[in-house]
């Protein structure tokens, strides 16, 4: 149960209570900011390596370099107070040629462009006030060869700055501390040959990193080179995959770009050599309150141009910006609150084990909502995330809990005898879920633990958006490993329930938090129902269990024998015929794991065989699998629990109907 107030608490149990319910509408998707590109500029440069990068005082700075036919010359660009008006097309020359590699870098007043020429000279441009005017160039070393193709640069808060960058099959990275430049150092890996870098510093270095592994395959990596944070300084985090193709296949992967306006935003050249070839860019963000290293990423969107070099991103303020050779575009601002809560008509709120709906209808006489997605509703559109908080007037005044986040999937205009309104449907996560599918294999613990069933669910959570947590867990949820393979376009939900049925936690969604519950028959109630806070209709239903026994076969790790496991609820054999569900399943390898398993499938057989329902005032904190107590003479109820297994609440504000039902299982 969410925490709610003392006053919140006792004004949604006083039989005269008042209503007050805010939603509000955001372009929010899985809580992260939607960005909405706009083009500024598209001009005929020829697309080639680029550079970008955002001064203190919100100028932009750009950079490329031209074809090799025109001597793969340098230039730059400072924009000023870039906006619509704005001229992306002048560009000074720099009297570089040759340059292999560009990169562009900012802090402060200090600005820096990077790049290595065909002399294998790492060089530099330094400006002191915001790039207005540049120094001579600089030398500061030189690459081991000219098979250079990714170069970035990064700045510390301090002015402490790094330059990495790809050569051949290393990873290079020159540092400059305290205004001293350091010898360039390699990296500890061994792989094929890379292809891009970008780095944002985070407490430590954060990369993302494109090439081929020792075998061929493509991949796009996470590593962290330390500074003290999350790895050591001077220390190599291993690699972390991010996407992966098979060595001989026609995919590949190019240039990456890498920032942190908000989360994490990275994305990579996706390059198709088939029929129909091409060479798009794709975007994916990091989950909110999640670190660069937990792997927890939404699924890869494509943008919608085709650059075989690549985006540059940067942010300044309020604004976004990504950039080619010869294009701009920019978001902002970043976060757009639309609040509905005036006219409302009525709500229905469902949240079910498996499912997650909202309707909210608006009034519409006056044709405010005639546009959604347009002018003053920009924010009210397909994908926005729509925030529903439950609440009462208290003593202290109008006070709502935090309460689920849904995602608007449609709306619809109504008229009728001279009335207007307009109804939004949002969905929950479990839909998200349903709609994802995976693109390619996953497998994990084929030949060694490397992601338990918490891990994997996590993963594949965070590919919606969605960040797991826990409320209770059970010990297996951390502790088993099985070997578990998502094959292509496979749905996420049914992934989801494959592995919870290898564990006796289960899981409830509101919003962008997945919550891990491993139910137990101890549970306290967490809330009473039938004294204080009134029931005016309520149901109980107990029957059978659909399942008494269990059996469970696996295979021994060792011997390879088979291993078998019954497990029985006697007292429910008593009452009715034997109700056996089997399961074989190559990931149980020991007697323990396979009692474990079949004890986990009986413990969710008793929670399901408990129903009914109950008709209250809402409890504004009420969450599912939370254990109630019901009092409730007329049917016998005395201190009785149970457990939540379903919400719905109703809010119609012109009948003075606001009351939720709590559909109920067993504890």
């Amino acid at each position: 149960m969410r925490t709610l107030s003392a006053t919140l608490l006792a004004a949604q149990q006083s039989a005269s209570h008042t209503p007050a319910v805010k939603i509000e509408v955001k372009n929010k998707m899985a809580g992260v900011t939607r960005l909405n590109w706009e083009r500024l500029y598209q001009g005929s440069e020829d697309e080639y390596y680029h550079g970008l990068t955002a001064a203190a005082d919100g100028s932009l700075i750009r950079t490329r370099v031209t074809l090799p036919g025109d001597g793969r010359k340098l230039y730059r660009q400072r924009v000023d107070n870039p906006g619509v008006k704005s001229d992306f097309s002048a560009w000074t020359y720099t009297n570089q040629d040759n340059c292999l590699a560009v990169a562009a870098a900012a802090c402060g007043s200090e600005v820096s462009m990077f790049w290595i020429n065909s002399n294998r000279e790492l060089r530099r441009l330094k400006s002191n006030n915001y790039g207005i005017s540049w120094a001579n160039a600089e030398l500061l070393d030189y690459s081991p060869s000219t098979d250079v193709h990714g170069l970035a640069a990064v700045y510390k808060p301090n002015g402490d700055l790094a330059v990495f960058f790809t050569n051949q099959m290393s990873l290079l990275i020159k540092q400059c501390s305290g205004g001293n430049w350091q010898a360039i150092s390699d990296w500890d890996k061994i792989t094929g040959y890379l292809s891009g870098v970008s780095a944002v510093y985070d407490r430590d270095w954060n990369l993302i990193v494109t090439g081929q592994d020792a075998n061929g395959n493509y991949k796009v990596w996470l590593l962290i080179y330390g500074d003290g944070g999350a790895v050591p300084a001077g220390a190599w985090s291993p690699l972390q995959e991010l996407a992966s193709a098979p060595a001989g296949g026609n995919f590949e992967y190019g240039p990456v770009f890498l920032d942190k306006p908000d989360v994490y935003r990275t994305g990579y050249v996706e390059k198709f050599n088939g029929v129909q070839s091409y060479s798009h860019p794709f975007f994916l963000s990091s989950i909110p309150e999640t670190a660069f290293f937990e792997g927890l990423w939404c699924e890869p969107s494509a943008f919608s141009v085709s650059c075989e070099y690549g985006l540059a991103m940067a942010h300044a303020g309020e604004y976004g910006w990504l950039s080619t050779a010869n294009g701009v575009w920019r978001t902002g601002p970043a976060e757009a609150t639309l609040d509905i809560t005036n006219d409302i008509v009525e709500v229905k709120y469902e949240t079910l084990t498996r499912e997650g709906r909202l309707l909210v209808t608006l009034r519409n006489d006056d044709g405010k909502y005639q546009s959604p997605g347009a002018g003053n509703l920009t924010v009210l559109n397909i994908g926005s995330q729509i925030e529903f908080n439950p609440g009462c007037v208290t003593t202290a005044g109008i006070e709502t809990s935090p309460g689920p986040v849904f995602w608007l999937d449609g709306w619809e205009h109504n008229s009728s005898g001279g009335k207007s309104s307009l109804t939004l449907y949002g969905i929950g996560g479990w839909h998200l879920l349903q709609n994802w599918r995976a693109r390619h294999q996953f497998r994990w613990n084929r030949d060694s633990n490397e992601m338990s069933v918490k891990q994997i669910l996590a993963f594949v959570l965070g590919r919606v958006g969605i960040k797991l947590e826990t409320s209770s867990e059970s010990p297996v949820v951390n502790g088993f490993y099985p070997d578990f393979t998502i094959h292509p376009e496979d749905k996420g939900d049914l992934v989801v329930l494959r592995l919870l049925s290898f564990v006796p936690d289960m899981i409830f969604i509101e919003g962008v938090k997945a919550f891990l519950v491993n139910p137990q028959s101890t549970d306290s109630p967490v809330c009473t129902y039938g004294q204080s806070h009134l029931i005016s209709q309520g149901k109980y239903h107990y029957g059978s269990w659909q399942t008494n026994q269990i059996r469970i076969e696996g295979t021994d790790a060792v011997t390879g024998e088979p291993v078998i496991a019954d497990v029985f609820s006697w007292e429910q054999m008593a009452f009715i015929n034997d109700r056996v569900k089997q399961v074989t399943d190559r990931n149980i390898s020991s007697v323990t794991d396979a009692q474990t398993l079949a004890g986990a499938y009986l413990r969710k057989a008793e929670i399901e065989s408990t129903g009914g329902l109950i008709t209250t005032p809402v409890n504004c904190g009420q969450q599912l699998f939370d254990v109630i107590e019901i009092n409730d003479p007329q049917a016998g109820l005395a201190a009785a629990k149970k457990r939540v297994m379903g919400i719905t609440i109703s809010y119609v504000p012109e009948r003075g109907e606001y009351e939720q039902k709590l559909l109920l299982g067993g504890v």
